[in-house]
């Protein structure tokens, strides 16, 4: 009896261990690490080495709580900043955005299979929101800094859409089950969308508060912290899913309340939710490639490339064009959104909903989605950067690698002990003075402890401890970070010069020969840039002013301007505008343009037409005219 838990315990570690060891080589050949996981599965599974694993409701459940701990994990890394920078555009996003993409490949699907239009929005329900835990993996853990705004759009998008497929697969569903005899569907469609996202946002708000006062108020243990914020994440997730509402939404925003209201053990629980999220996404992504059977996707593959490919270069990029229209987004922004629409764990997650509802169609779609989520990873997954590269939204970094380490004090105290390593190169190490706050309390030279008066000026090599409030890190860690030296397309990027942040905007206008709708007076450059940008300026945001391109280049130490590149010949990143994506401002100052070239052909036109009149007129009255004044008349013409 004992026998079949231990070979459980013996298979599962196994492959947990294979997983985290072959991530090494995910990251020396640039390969997503979530299709290694998935391939993982599949290699292991009954058309691989053998392992027999077809149970769909298990499945779904492994999947859900891993889901719900992926979630939970990216709105405890969203800063408040970061999602009211991108709200609105990752909204519209997250609804309308899945809408019309689920509407759109529903429409293939229904013209080119020939299945009913519920079947056929069910399939692209499944297929319509992006993954998570691949966008989250690809731009905090794959190395890319791109444009800040584009970043937490992308971020908060993949964390808030997952729920909106969620229920509109989950009400496909039921809608199929229930047959044709549903009446006023809209309406009941309606309902359940208020029901679930709404109870499921004011429960995740709600909740998240309460777990952030608890961990600040309650004295425990520090292993506990972890413990107590687990168990009441899932408990709010498993509550607010059985009341009716969106559990997903529910522990997304609980978590971006909880990262964002917490003060005590803070440390301690990053370190936790990052090893929690990391086994999560193994898990499910392990569990998933179990659960697939490869001989039968020989039977849909081409269907699944089609709507693979339809999604990726039509519906995705169509849908994402749409929302984004409002918000003046460059065409390269919008490009490199639309593409970055990876399909995941989720999809196959939730392609599982219709086998167990025993849908005719369930196994199909669960293999189409599958094969879906393995094509989006290895185009999409695999070109992510040459494309941020390629389009130009790759920000060069303001720092170098900074070596750290931070402990939390005992306590309801509101610093925290920091541990840096002097590196070569470093400000620090090449005589910048460390300021009166952050003077350090300990020196560590050579293995030997000293104080700083002691220690005298900091040497390459020393680990120096200072105790600081959190928000005073990040400025820290400039002072200790290694040089960052700009190679020459890093200059291209930030244009041919740099100019002050509290510099005249009138002067600037006048002199580089910018026509402003409204005169500046005496508006700083950094404040007119702020005013532009209507959210916080961040480091490779840009605005195209006639003849000029001005790039942030600088950010201080409050948030705000300190110098701004620009360029006098602005070069589009792809060497020509994409002649797609354009946004508002373009497409008004299109029809400006044609309505300016139409009314200049009109005038044109009539005055071509009166001077035919009048050549007319003058050609008659020649012809009717007595043979003296005829003659006179045709020389006068």
């Amino acid at each position: 009896m004992l026998d079949l838990p231990l070979l459980f315990i013996l298979i599962s570690s196994a492959l947990l261990v294979l997983a985290v060891l072959t991530s090494l080589i995910a990251f020396r050949i640039g390969a997503p690490l979530l299709l290694l996981f998935l391939g993982i599965g599949l290699l292991v599974g009954v058309d691989g080495l053998g392992l027999s694993f077809d149970n769909a409701p298990v499945a779904y459940f492994i999947g859900s709580v891993a889901l719900a701990v992926i979630l939970f994990d990216s709105g405890f890394n969203t800063r408040f900043e970061t999602a009211s920078r991108a709200l609105w555009p990752s909204l519209t996003l997250a609804t309308i955005g899945v809408l019309l993409t689920t509407a759109l490949v529903g429409l293939v699907v229904h013209v080119l299979a020939g299945l009913s239009w519920r079947a056929s929005l069910l399939l692209g329900a499944i297929v319509s929101s992006t993954d998570a835990a691949a966008v989250f993996f690809l731009l905090r853990v794959g190395g890319i800094k791109i444009r800040e705004r584009v970043r937490a759009t992308l971020e908060v998008e993949s964390g808030s859409n997952d729920p909106m497929a969620v229920f509109l697969t989950a009400t496909l569903v039921d809608m199929i089950i229930a047959g044709p005899d549903t009446g006023a569907p809209v309406i009941a469609f309606l309902e359940a969308f208020v029901r679930q996202i709404g109870f499921g946002a004011v429960a995740g708000i709600g909740g998240g508060w309460l777990i952030a006062t608890t961990i600040n108020r309650l004295r425990l243990e520090p292993g506990l912290y972890p413990v107590i914020v687990l168990g009441l994440a899932l408990l709010m997730f498993a509550l607010v899913s059985l009341s009716g509402g969106s559990g997903f939404l529910t522990v997304y925003l609980a978590g971006m309340m909880t990262g964002n209201l917490g003060r005590q053990g803070m440390p301690l629980l990053r370190r936790f939710q990052d090893g929690l999220t990391w086994l999560s996404q193994i898990g499910m992504f392990l569990i998933l490639g179990l659960l697939a059977t490869p001989s039968e996707f020989g039977k849909i593959w081409v269907q699944g490339i089609v709507v693979a490919l339809f999604l990726m270069l039509v519906a995705r990029p169509l849908a994402v064009w749409l929302c984004l229209l409002p918000f003046r987004f460059t065409r390269e922004e919008t490009a490199f959104i639309s593409w970055v629409g990876l399909r995941g764990a989720v999809s196959i997650l939730l392609a599982i909903l219709p086998m167990m509802a025993a849908i005719p169609a369930g196994q199909a779609f669960f293999n189409i989605a599958f094969i879906v989520v393995l094509t989006s990873m290895m185009l999409q997954g695999w070109t992510i950067r040459p494309v941020a590269k390629k389009l130009g939204l790759v920000v060069p970094p303001d720092i170098g690698p900074v070596e750290k380490v931070e402990l939390e004090l005992p306590g309801r105290a509101t610093h925290e002990l920091v541990a840096y390593h002097i590196v070569e190169d470093s400000p620090v190490a090449t005589g910048e003075r460390i300021p009166r706050w952050a003077r350090p309390s300990l020196v560590v030279r050579d293995g030997r402890s000293m104080k700083p008066l002691e220690a005298g000026p900091p040497q390459v090599g020393d680990y120096v401890y200072i105790f600081t409030a959190p928000r005073y890190i990040r400025l820290l860690d400039r002072l200790f970070a290694s040089a960052v030296a700009l190679d020459e397309t890093d200059r291209v990027y930030f244009g041919d010069f740099a100019l002050d942040g509290k510099a005249r905007m009138a002067d600037i206008a006048r002199e580089y020969g910018v026509t402003l709708p409204e005169a500046p007076g005496e508006t700083t450059l950094a404040d007119f840039l702020t005013r532009e940008f209507g959210s916080e300026p961040r480091r490779g945001d840009r605005i195209l002013l006639g003849p000029i391109e001005l790039i942030v280049r600088d950010i201080g130490d409050d948030d705000d301007i300190e110098t701004v590149g620009l360029s006098l010949a602005p070069v589009e990143p792809t060497g020509r505008r994409l002649p797609m994506f354009w946004n508002i401002d373009e497409i008004e100052e299109g029809l400006c343009q044609r309505y300016a070239r139409w009314k200049m052909w009109r005038m044109a036109a009539k005055a071509a037409k009166a001077s035919a009149a009048a050549a007319t007129d003058a050609t008659g009255e020649a012809k009717n005219a007595p043979e003296p004044a005829r003659i006179e008349a045709t020389k006068d013409a």
